[in-house]
């Protein structure tokens, strides 16, 4: 009996000596695997913050690009607009540069012309006064030298009212031409000086 008892007694000691051990393997496996969870879960976070943080500068990669290229087409654009401004004007200074040459041009034109036509008027006035002029009785051939400087004088007058009249239709019809169509060739130079300093 005594026995069978001391038997008893150490099997339920080594019962309990295994459950004590398999309690303190059960503990140490739980905290293992509680850091593993834990280490996993601070990995997990590392990662997605990384993502965020990638995520983040590209959004403001783009919004540094999108600023640039307007930027960049607002600089093209405003240098365009300032190029196109500077051939207008050298187009419209060219412009009234060929109607300021073509007037000054008719001007002297209208000028010699009506000194021509004073001249012969002069002539005519002249010969009407030495025909009214009291002298001696004039001989046959005398009269018809008045005559004919009189036809002479006359048809230079004729002549000078008709050249007058020429010159100012043509330089009408320049005028009209430069307004319209002369003013684009002085303006070719300008224009391409223009271009030069704009590009």
């Amino acid at each position: 009996m005594a026995g069978e008892k001391d038997l008893l007694t150490k099997i339920g000691d080594a019962v309990e000596a295994a459950k004590e051990k398999a309690q303190e393997v059960g503990a140490t496996l739980a905290q293992k695997a509680g850091t593993a969870a834990s280490e996993a879960k601070r990995e997990v976070e590392k990662a997605g913050a990384a993502v965020a943080k990638q995520a983040r500068a590209a959004r403001a990669s783009v919004k540094r690009k999108a600023k640039s290229a307007e930027a960049d087409t607002k600089r093209v654009f405003g240098k365009a607009r300032r190029v196109v401004a500077r051939k207008a004007k050298a187009a419209e200074a060219g412009a009234e540069k060929a109607i300021g040459k073509a007037k000054r041009t008719v001007k002297s034109k209208v000028r010699a012309a009506a000194a021509g036509a004073k001249r012969a008027a002069g002539k005519v006035e002249r010969a009407v006064s030495a025909k009214k002029a009291p002298a001696k009785r004039k001989t046959g051939g005398a009269k018809k030298t008045v005559a004919r400087k009189t036809t002479a004088a006359k048809s230079a007058v004729k002549k000078g009212a008709a050249k007058v009249r020429k010159v100012a239709k043509k330089a009408a019809a320049k005028v009209r031409k430069v307004a319209k169509t002369g003013a684009k060739k002085p303006a070719k130079k300008p224009a391409k000086r223009a271009a030069k300093k704009g590009a």
